[in-house]
């Protein structure tokens, strides 16, 4: 492959075609399934108080290594373009995002940020977000409109002092990445000091990730000088507690350039197949992703309707309770009342009042409380009467209490939730099953589909 690299205006024209390959759309297509503003599945999600994450369009993949490894190298020559500033200075000072995009830009600081929405927390890293631009690049070359680089500071020994924790937003962003590509150089720096030590940090928790290289390996000398340059930065890896149960793989790449042959080994195209692969992984995962993200929502929409039903049948249950004792409490005094005065007043009165019949059925129904209430002696009378009247009000307290019912849904809401419900279901569900059609026809025969 020619190491010459296309000028800007040329790899402009390049990204004009708008060609679009099948991973890119699925990633699209997928983030646009999540993030629709009425209809997607974060905003159904909130409503079911469920945290979904949005699957990212790209990967990113973060470089690093001691000052002059090749890290900005490399990209230019992955993307095609003079992106990066190369050179023996120590010229990367913070960490920079190359992306690709609809025109050639530069962005800083606050930009990125909103840029890269799950990147925001680098604002509690004090002084890192001055130091964070975005170079967006038209260049369509390889896989990289599936791809956003993280370049980062070169790593160096001694009294070099950064602007930021450079070890602690390291590792930080070694969390978000999906790679991490670490360039040794044959120089005499590889073995730098810090640059194995958050190695060794970083490998203890994303060791999958992460993948090693000696990078410039044709400056490295003869084939025996660059065998021992390896043996010497594999040796001093595993010396290292964190890294000593690693199997090392540390292939030689270089950029190449027709105008410079070399005999040495050029591995560098299976970085770019490992950048591939984790493309493929990432569309994979996303799917799955995306497949239990809607059974998850579905079997939610689901409890909470029956959790509804069920509301609505116990306020049913405790509104029939709130009735008994609060009927019961209302007509006890006033029984109690009627079945008094009556004791104390003539049967002619209320004969002349409520008539012979209305009289007798009266004394039906009062007369067992009138019986009772004779046999009470004078004396605790009194207390009987208060005594009453405290289960009476402890009725009605029991009553006010049996009110109070659950929450339930109303019908605009329980229509919102089958209507989504049904949508996930018929739309969702099958727009993913098409998607994994098309994904998998870029690997099989139509005839295997079935």
């Amino acid at each position: 492959m020619s190491g010459k690299l296309k000028p800007r205006a040329v790899a402009n024209v390049d990204a004009v075609s708008g060609v679009v390959s099948v991973n890119e759309k699925i990633l699209r297509e997928c983030h646009g399934l999540y993030t629709e503003p009425e209809s997607g599945l974060i905003a159904l999600s909130s409503a079911l108080n469920l945290n979904l994450l949005v699957p990212r369009k790209k990967i990113t993949v973060m470089l690093m290594g001691n000052h002059s490894a090749g890290k900005s190298s490399f990209i230019n020559w992955y993307i095609e373009e003079h992106i990066q500033r190369t050179g023996v200075a120590i010229e990367t000072q913070g960490f920079t995002f190359i992306t690709s995009g609809r025109k050639r830009e530069s962005l800083t600081g606050n930009a990125t940020l909103h840029l890269y929405p799950h990147f925001k927390p680098l604002q509690n890293f004090e002084g890192v977000s001055e130091y964070l631009t975005t170079e967006i690049s038209t260049s369509k070359q390889k896989k990289f409109s599936l791809v956003t680089f993280v370049d980062t500071p070169g790593l160096v020994d001694g009294d070099m002092k950064y602007p930021f924790d450079v070890d602690k937003a390291l590792l930080w962003f070694g969390e978000l990445c999906d790679l991490i590509f670490v360039f040794f150089d044959p120089m005499g720096q590889a073995l730098c000091k810090r640059t194995l030590n958050i190695v060794e940090r970083l490998n203890e928790q994303h060791g999958d990730k992460m993948h090693f290289y000696l990078s410039k390996a044709d400056e490295a000398g003869t084939e025996s000088d660059r065998q021992r340059v390896l043996m010497q930065i594999v040796q001093e890896l595993c010396k290292r507690p964190g890294l000593n149960k690693c199997g090392f793989d540390m292939p030689t790449i270089y950029i190449p350039n027709s105008s410079k042959p070399c005999r040495c080994v050029n591995q560098i195209e299976d970085v770019c197949k490992t950048v591939e692969k984790t493309i493929n992984q990432t569309v994979q995962n996303t799917l799955n992703s995306l497949e239990k993200d809607c059974e998850l929502i579905i079997g939610n929409v689901e409890r909470v309707l029956q959790q509804d039903v069920e509301k609505k049948s116990h306020n049913m249950r405790m509104r029939l309770k709130g009735c008994f004792f609060g009927l019961a409490g209302l007509l006890l005094p006033v029984f109690l009342l009627v079945s008094v005065i009556l004791g104390v007043t003539s049967r002619e009165l209320w004969t002349v009042v409520l008539g012979e019949n209305g009289t007798e059925a009266l004394e039906i129904y009062t007369g067992p409380v009138a019986v009772l209430w004779q046999m009470i002696p004078e004396h605790h009378i009194l207390y009987v009467f208060l005594g009453l009247s405290l289960l009476s009000l402890l009725l009605l307290v029991l009553a006010r209490y049996s009110f109070r019912t659950q929450r339930t849904l109303s019908k605009k809401q329980k229509r919102y939730l089958r209507e989504q419900r049904e949508y996930v279901q018929e739309v969702v569900k099958q727009k993913k099953k098409q998607l994994y059609e098309e994904y998998l026809r870029q690997s099989i025969g139509e005839q295997d589909m079935s």
